[in-house]
């Protein structure tokens, strides 16, 4: 198999339309094609189907390729692509799970990918076991959210549920079983965008940024603030633990 730059040949091995839709599809974007090789044959072995792009360019065509009928479930990303690097790709990557496999060993870069959107780094080299394991933590955390936001679709948009808690999208009350809390503008801003990427850190800069069409009063100083009377109003109903501080990083929403 050879690399391509300027074309978008991707390694899309498929069996039937019908079988592909009840699979998972993971996106292998790397430029060494001996590792791809090696993670791709593990993947199948798996069950999993797979998709492949070689430079930053060519994912870019790979993820708006509908030729399986929806984008990839989970995208395995290396940094140090040709062309388009893969910290500009992930930037530009939304609603998909992306596990960045990459040589780069520093605390830095490890730090920078996670803010700018990785839900995970692992660094080469490394186990097979081990990057299988954290693709099922991913697409574990996924499918909670898609579920999370089809029972939301299926109650007209008013409620959004995730684990036990309520969100009440009009009345701006969240509730867990009997009791229930009304949120402000800014906490209930905060709480909804948690609870719609259940798993997934966000920094505070990325909150504010999400937040900000809702509540442009809130500011870098004051956002703790608000994110510590929402725990605070979600202990009264018995969930405190559902916000979580991820140390250096940010906060997420857990199940």
């Amino acid at each position: 198999m050879k690399k391509t730059e300027n074309t978008a040949n991707f390694d899309i091995r498929l069996t039937d339309f019908e079988t592909v839709k009840t699979l998972k599809t993971i996106a292998i974007i790397e430029d060494d094609v001996h590792i791809g090789d090696i993670i791709e044959e593990s993947l199948h072995r798996e069950g999993y189907q797979t998709c492949r792009a070689y430079s930053g360019t060519e994912a870019q065509y790979l993820l708006a390729d509908d030729k399986v009928g929806k984008k990839p479930d989970l995208i395995l990303l290396d940094l140090m692509l040709p062309g388009m690097t893969g910290e500009e790709l992930l930037s530009r990557i939304q609603d998909i799970p992306v596990i960045v496999i990459s040589a780069k060993v520093g605390v830095d870069d490890k730090v920078d990918a996670l803010l700018g959107g990785a839900a995970d780094y692992i660094i080469k080299p490394f186990a097979i076991r081990e990057l299988l394991a954290r693709i099922t933590v991913q697409l574990r955390k996924r499918e909670k959210t898609v579920n999370a936001l089809e029972r939301q679709d299926g109650q007209n948009q008013r409620e959004l549920t995730a684990g036990e808690l309520k969100l009440d999208l009009v009345m701006h009350v969240v509730s867990a079983g009997d009791d229930s809390v009304r949120l402000t503008r800014t906490e209930f801003a905060i709480l909804r965008l948690l609870m719609q990427n259940v798993g997934q850190v966000f920094s505070k800069s990325a909150i504010l940024d999400h937040i900000s069409g809702d509540t442009p009063d809130c500011t870098d100083s004051s956002l703790k603030q608000h994110i510590s009377n929402l725990r605070k109003k979600l202990q009264d109903i018995g969930k405190s633990d559902c916000i979580e501080a991820v140390w250096g990083i940010g906060f997420r929403f857990s199940i």
